[in-house]
């Protein structure tokens, strides 16, 4: 499949006659070699050679950089402060407060490297608006406010209701708190521009080259269909793919995301009131997440719809192209946004979502292979945490012992989910008890006991929802 089809991102993103970097032919080596050229990646690579320009990076990309979550995702540059429930559990609460702060700088530092390099990526800071479209959802994020209060932070704003249906334009948002941090990006565009640095700054990247297969060792070996790459250290930066690997699928499930795009509109949003870049965000178990593009159109995704779980480790082919269910996704922008009268969707697609039970990433070593390298489990969040994620490879690529190699998320892999066949049958009990859930919401009633005890079992995810176990 052409990964051009893997969302409308890529599309505009890659020039007619902009030509894909080689494949590996043949054996070679690299002092580190990173498999996967999305934003973990490209962003990894890129601190290495900054922080050692004789540094010999290779970077291998099954497809084109850019094809896989980083370019189908919708946009949204977050920070962690939304999750600060689950990193004040995991980290304690100085660190959690820490590398909240380091997130939210990270959205600031996106936009200042795409300035200064270039990128146009669309990048515009306006915003992220947690709100509720339920009565159920209304002060989910009292929890997360009160959290971060004790330390004397206070990321959110509190809007009335009035405030958030006039600025997002529709008054299906009852309640919000607003995030003034965020941003939004054509997420393509700022990964081919990634990439582009990455190869003015050195980095050796060969596209349409999968690996095989990974030999342990000293040094360990990267094998591709035509070539081998021996290194020193190896990075896994391929997202949901990653659970290929044993260690990695015990902590990790993967979960389907749908989105669809509208034609340009810029009148119609400049009369409903959505007169910026904010982005939006419900509260709901199956998330939806909206934003608007440069031109004037709408991006609406809906999180988890498909329920169609991988098997095992494969991901397979099974979440690229277009959405099958693109009608159903646009009802629900239709449902959110009724003042835009029928709007329908120019395009759609959809992609994997690496979800952990927490929410936030791993980051380290897999067990027995010191120098193989993860950084996985950013739940639908990963945009900007990326750019955090680059600098903790990078540290512990380079064995520093810093602020970022010894963070609180450089942790051993959690051993959260079932082995198969009970994962994968299990999974789809969950999710159909969380589509159950949100429905009974929706219904202003509460979900029977049955419903209510499975879907206590799903991973967080975007935001934090009421019941999420942290």
């Amino acid at each position: 499949m052409d990964p051009r089809r893997n969302s409308h991102w890529l599309k505009e993103a890659i020039a007619p006659d902009e030509n894909d970097c080689p494949s590996l032919g043949g054996d070679d080596s690299a002092d580190i070699c990173i498999v996967g050229g999305g934003f973990t990646g490209l962003w990894t690579a890129i601190q290495l050679k900054q922080q050692d320009s004789s540094l010999k990076v290779a970077l291998i990309e099954k497809d084109v950089c850019g094809a896989g979550a980083s370019g189908r995702n919708g946009g949204f540059v977050l920070s962690w402060w939304a999750k600060f429930l689950s990193l004040e559990k995991i980290c304690g609460g100085e660190e959690a407060v820490r590398l909240a702060k380091a997130s939210a700088d990270s959205v600031d530092a996106i936009g200042e490297f795409c300035h200064q390099q270039g990128i146009d990526a669309h990048y515009r800071r306006d915003g992220w608006l947690w709100a509720a479209t339920g009565e159920q959802q209304i002060d989910s994020w009292d929890g997360t406010m009160n959290a971060v209060g004790r330390y004397q932070q206070y990321p959110f704003k509190r809007w009335q209701p009035e405030e958030v249906s006039a600025r997002s334009g529709s008054g299906k948002h009852l309640a919000g708190i607003f995030e003034p941090t965020a941003a939004s990006v054509q997420p393509a565009e700022l990964a081919r521009g990634l990439r582009r640095v990455a190869l003015e700054r050195g980095v050796r990247i060969f596209e349409h080259t999968p690996m095989t297969k990974l030999k342990d060792g000293a040094q360990p070996v990267i094998v591709t269909s035509h070539g081998t790459i021996r290194a020193n250290k190896v990075v896994l930066a391929i997202n949901a793919w990653s659970i290929r690997f044993m260690p990695i699928r015990r902590a990790i499930v993967v979960v389907s995301s749908d989105i669809v795009i509208t034609g340009a509109m810029p009148e119609r949003l400049e009369e409903i009131g959505w007169r910026n870049g904010m982005t939006i965000s419900d509260g709901r178990m199956l998330v939806h997440y909206y934003r608007t593009t440069r031109d004037g159109r709408i991006a609406f995704g809906k999180g988890g719809m498909h329920g169609n779980l991988p098997y095992g480790g494969h991901v397979g082919t099974k979440l690229d192209g277009p959405s099958p269910l693109a009608d159903d996704v646009t009802k629900w922008l239709n449902w959110t946004y009724p003042k835009l009268r029928g709007v329908r969707a120019a395009d759609s697609w959809r992609g994997p979502i690496d979800r952990s039970k927490s929410g936030l990433p791993y980051f380290g070593a897999l067990e027995g292979r010191p120098n193989v390298l993860y950084g996985v489990g950013y739940s639908g969040n990963g945009v900007g945490p990326c750019h955090v994620g680059g600098r903790i490879l990078a540290s512990l690529a380079l064995e520093k012992q810093d602020e970022w190699s010894e963070c609180g998320l450089v942790r051993p892999l959690g051993r959260d989910f079932p082995p198969e066949p009970i994962r994968y049958f299990g999974g789809k009990l969950v999710r159909s008890a969380i589509a159950r859930s949100d429905a009974a919401a929706d219904a202003g009633r509460a979900p029977g006991p049955l419903t209510h005890y499975l879907a206590s079992f799903a991973p967080a995810g975007l935001s934090p929802f009421k019941g999420q176990k942290t």
